[in-house]
């Protein structure tokens, strides 16, 4: 039932912020997919994973292919997906916890705190980077290969 209610609100989060961005009425149930998409990854990798910052960078893999693979479909900028289903994967938890440490005086937790949670975006982006230069490449071969064909 937990993970029935962390799915329900990351597709609420990322909902929400479609609407923040104006993101059109169509448009809206697919970035909300998106969410849960990624937050399903994020949970479903706990299986065999253990550390966060694998499981955020797989996540973010599988959002970053679903979000392209919707921007073909649609017709749409992949950003639009991109930004709305990330949501979930924002690490605001880690983050309070390390701006909570450093008003508290808690050099070393802080550290220790700090440390993750730049991984943890780290992960996030490093996935979404890694999988643009995947599709960027693949794309480019697949228009090679056309060019080939045809002459």
């Amino acid at each position: 039932m937990e993970y029935a209610i962390q799915l329900v609100t990351a597709f609420t989060g990322s909902v929400g912020f479609s609407l923040l961005f104006n993101v059109r009425r169509g448009k809206l149930l697919l970035a909300g997919l998106g969410g849960v998409l990624a937050w399903g990854v994020y949970l479903l990798s706990g299986l065999w994973l253990e550390w966060d910052v694998p499981r955020f960078f797989l996540a973010s893999l599988v959002l970053t292919l679903y979000a392209e693979i919707m921007a073909r479909l649609r017709k749409t900028p992949a950003t639009v997906f991109l930004v709305s289903a990330s949501i979930p994967l924002i690490p605001g938890g880690s983050l309070y916890t390390t701006m909570r440490y450093a008003v508290e005086s808690r050099w070393a937790e802080f550290s220790a705190q700090g440390t993750d949670t730049l991984l943890l975006a780290a992960a996030i982006a490093g996935g979404m980077m890694c999988m643009m230069a995947i599709l960027h490449a693949v794309y480019k071969i697949l228009v090679a290969t056309e060019h080939i064909i045809r002459e």
